[in-house]
């Protein structure tokens, strides 16, 4: 595999580290996620491995933590049951988790996005209300203007040169969302990545929350994102109501929706974008796309 991290090398972790688990048979997961390799063991369980150094300390983390979070959470999340260390030429640690069974929302959509919303917000008031004592910050626990460090104006520029948008209404949108009021109280917990490819389903209804990678303390207003990457206009007052934010909070997270998608539409380069990566992931850009079409509609 392009990241050199394939079946045989899973074999001889689980070998040396988890003989228990040694007979086990490996396969990997497909997956449009950027941090992580993912291999099911067995029919229990399921492995992860970072596929590069910004993904360094995601597994000590979530070992470390979803243990203490996940009693709390109305949805089921990965549980840990193994912490892997560097070995076998493999340096970074890695993780062994109970396999959550259904499919990403992305590869099979929410059909009933109605609870969707409901149980999405009920999760983040949850997660919110979890002691942060100790809790790490999370790489997304500030402002917007932490994490795209100038880069939505050029990703702007390049979406309207190829025809995807309205340049001046995307840069309007954009200042409305720079004059709002930041987060003055304590960061709470958020789970920093709740896109499609993080949420499960079976048969049509969401039924669990994946990938804590970005697990930590911040403005909760990232969290609100579903709102634009996977709910409608009309089923988003629901996520709303039941998410239980004031409405700067509301409107941060849909400026996140919106820089979130542009930055990340322009870098990946799905379809008829014009991507900067060097590996293109048109999954994540077609989430892109529709997140920040959805957000600017709002905005409109």
């Amino acid at each position: 595999m392009a990241d050199g991290i394939d079946e045989g090398l899973v074999r001889r972790l689980v070998g040396a580290q988890f003989p228990r688990w040694a007979g086990l048979g490996v396969r990997r997961v497909d997956s449009a996620g950027t941090d992580n390799a993912m291999f099911r063991l067995g029919d229990e369980l399921v492995v992860r491995l970072p596929r590069a150094q910004w993904a360094d300390g995601q597994a000590e983390k979530e070992q470390r933590w979803l243990p203490r979070l996940a009693p709390g959470l109305p949805l089921p999340v990965p549980v840990p049951v193994g912490a892997g260390v560097p070995g076998e030429g493999f340096g970074r640690a890695w993780g062994v988790y109970a396999w959550l069974d259904g499919a990403d929302a992305w590869a099979s959509p929410v059909a009933d996005l109605a609870h969707a919303a409901e149980e999405l917000g009920r999760f983040g008031v949850a997660l919110r209300a979890a002691d942060t004592t100790g809790g790490p910050r999370s790489f997304r626990g500030g402002s917007v203007t932490d994490w795209e460090g100038g880069a939505l104006p050029g990703a702007v520029a390049a979406l309207a040169a190829a025809g995807l948008l309205d340049e001046r209404a995307a840069l309007d949108a954009w200042e409305r969302v720079l004059a709002l009021p930041a987060w003055d109280r304590d960061p709470v917990w958020i789970h920093g990545d709740l896109l499609p490819g993080n949420l499960l389903t079976r048969d049509g209804r969401l039924s669990a929350v994946i990938d804590f990678g970005g697990l930590g303390t911040g403005d909760p207003a990232v969290d609100l994102m579903p709102g634009w990457t996977l709910l409608t206009a009309a089923t988003r007052p629901r996520f709303r109501a039941a998410s239980r934010v004031d409405d700067a909070t509301w409107a941060r997270g849909r400026g996140w929706a919106l820089c979130w998608g542009l930055v990340t539409d322009h870098h990946y380069g799905g379809g008829d974008g014009p991507g900067t990566a060097a590996v293109p992931n048109p999954v994540l850009a077609a989430v892109a796309r529709r997140t920040w079409t959805e957000a600017l509609a709002d905005l409109a």
